[in-house]
């Protein structure tokens, strides 16, 4: 009998059936999915472990520990939150990959072991591009195959990490690593190319713009929240992350500012976020690997809000550039508001998620006396309030009324948003909920007056910042242009590559073809016509001398034995015999 029962098999066989569901039943199925699932997670406490003996290697499949199941509680949400937003979509390849993705993420949050590990790490991916490819453009599909080929390739770098360690070690079981051997950053890198490092990050804002309007939603939420994970697991304390986490909160914010394309906005504003929760990991202490995991927890629910804010708009108007929306308050008043709950939580407004988990970190790094990397968080949560939380909204929402007169956001799409803002707020209210879920006891007191109003006035003079910016003309305009990212680098670089290596791996090819495959054949097939013919003829040439035969006499018989040679007159057999007698007589005067 099964005592316990994970949760990934449950999401991906579940999500295997419902192709073969009908209306209403469909429905009812994919919102039960994610309670059935996180029921048998809450009978499931710490310390439960599910494992069998595989040629000698111990796996386990689902290992159950407090780090492990708040990364377990918000993946079941946000599933649930996705798939109401998505009931009106109607497209059995977003539900099953959308599901099949959250069960492979919660397969790699539970497992215990490289292999299972491993497994549910690619099954990431290939659930993840279906999301990208199903919204069924040419953008889309080349976004999608880049995406691919870029987390196939730190998959094979995970997986050379892994064969390393376990031919090291001698074991499968999956702890904490660091930074020790090639083996440990070959997984570090592998890992690091899902969590957008810098440089590693051009991926994200490619792919997630270009998904289809609740793919996004899972994608927010799942592939670097996973790396998240991951790395809080193996490489907490690991110093290089907190510089990591520093370059991720501040270098996007220069992108988002100048970008038009909002959900490419909120994709720079994910890698910003990403960076607090790499800096929390990197410092290792307990109060930093719990603002890690609350943050990413709240994370997780304030950016889903606000890609299911942008993806209602999209949806409704058909539009997603700054420049093309305004004035949808009127139209969207629900959606407006949500949004605007989602900007404040993303801003780290008191009485919102985002307060109660970001300032986690920053005390961390503080308390760590880490004081670069303190400034470094500082001007970052300047930055988010600049581009997320005045940004999204004012441009869609306020700003020029672009007249778009369309209707309101569908009724699932705002109970979804309503779900995930509930959360926003409760959180921000109540942050001892959040508290009591995470891997440490927590004895952090948020609401201290010096924190509240430090906070407020960072807020009050990013937003007084961005009005005289914006008044004076000095903020940059919303232009329908291209921003290259890192990316054109290594685009440019492999489209050099390729011409060169097409220039000269093709060039040698047809050197050698000419050479070779036409030019040697033609002259041994030209040899092999009367070659043996000749041979014979030159070895009885002499003899030829010797009986007293007339030069013109010979050169006739000659012709006429070549001709018969080429005619067919000899046999295969008589050729045959000419080349032995020819080789038997080669040797003869070699011995000799």
């Amino acid at each position: 009998m099964i005592d316990h029962i994970p949760p990934a098999p449950v999401f991906i066989l579940g999500a295997l059936l419902v192709p073969f569901l009908k209306g209403r039943l469909k429905d009812g199925w994919l919102l039960l999915l994610p309670l059935i699932s996180f029921g048998l997670l809450l009978a499931s406490p710490p310390g439960t472990e599910i494992g069998a003996s595989f040629l000698g290697f111990e796996l386990v499949f689902f290992r159950v520990d407090r780090l492990s199941l708040v990364f377990g509680y918000i993946f079941h949400l946000i599933a649930f939150i996705g798939v109401i937003y998505a009931l009106n979509f109607r497209d059995d390849l977003e539900y099953v990959a959308g599901l099949a993705y959250a069960g492979s993420a919660l397969g790699v949050v539970f497992a215990g072991d490289w292999f299972t590990f491993f497994v549910f790490w690619e099954m990431l991916t290939i659930c993840a591009v279906p999301l990208i490819w199903a919204r069924r453009t040419g953008e889309a599909q080349a976004a999608g195959f880049r995406y691919l080929m870029v987390h196939v390739g730190g998959g094979l770098l995970l997986l050379a990490g892994i064969v390393m360690h376990i031919h090291e070690q001698g074991s499968v079981a999956l702890t904490h690593l660091g930074l020790s051997s090639p083996a440990t950053w070959c997984i570090f890198l592998g890992m690091g190319i899902n969590a957008a490092w810098p440089f590693l990050h051009a991926w994200l804002p490619d792919a997630y713009p270009q998904a289809t309007i609740a793919g996004t939603v899972f994608m927010s939420a799942l592939t670097t929240k996973t790396a998240v994970y991951a790395l809080a697991r193996t490489f907490a304390g690991t110093e290089i992350l907190i510089w990591i986490g520093a370059a991720m909160t501040a270098f996007p914010i220069f992108y988002a500012v100048i970008e038009n394309d909002l959900r490419k906005v909120l994709s720079y504003s994910l890698i910003n976020q990403v960076g607090f929760m790499m800096v929390g990991i990197g410092i290792g202490t307990e109060l930093a690997i719990n603002g890690a995991a609350a943050h990413a927890f709240a994370h997780i629910l304030y950016k889903s809000l606000l890609f299911m804010s942008m993806g209602a708009v999209l949806f409704r108007t058909g539009k997603i550039n700054a420049t093309d929306l305004g004035g949808l308050y009127k139209s969207m008043p629900w959606t407006a508001f949500f949004c605007i709950i989602g900007a404040a939580s993303i801003s780290s407004f008191p009485l919102t998620s985002g307060f109660v988990s970001k300032s986690m970190v920053v005390d961390a790094a503080a308390q760590g006396h880490y004081a670069m990397v303190w400034l470094f968080l500082i001007f970052a949560s300047a930055g988010v309030f600049h581009h997320s939380g005045i940004k999204i909204p004012f441009f869609a929402f306020f700003s020029h009324d672009a007249g778009h007169r369309v209707k309101e956001a569908p009724a699932n799409m705002l109970v979804a948003m309503g779900i995930a803002a509930f959360f926003c707020i409760f959180i921000g209210v109540w942050p001892g909920f959040l508290y009591g879920l995470l891997p440490y006891p927590v004895e952090y007191v948020p609401y201290t007056a010096p924190h509240v109003v430090f906070q407020l006035q960072l807020l009050l003079f990013s937003a007084l910042a961005f009005t005289l910016l914006l008044l004076s003309g000095i903020y940059p305009a919303e232009l329908r242009a291209i921003n290259l990212d890192v990316d054109w680098f290594y685009r440019r670089g492999c489209s050099l590559t390729y011409a060169m290596l097409d220039e000269w791996l093709n060039g040698l090819n047809a050197w050698t073809n000419r050479t070779f495959a036409l030019g040697m054949t033609k002259r041994l097939s030209s040899f092999f016509k009367d070659g043996p013919a000749r041979l014979v003829m030159a070895v009885a040439r002499p003899a030829w001398e010797l009986t007293g035969i007339e030069d013109e006499e010979g050169k006739r018989a000659e012709a006429r034995f070549l001709d018969r040679f080429r005619t067919g007159f000899f046999s295969v057999g008589s050729a045959a015999f000419f080349a032995l007698a020819l080789f038997l007589l080669l040797f003869i005067l070699l011995a000799v």
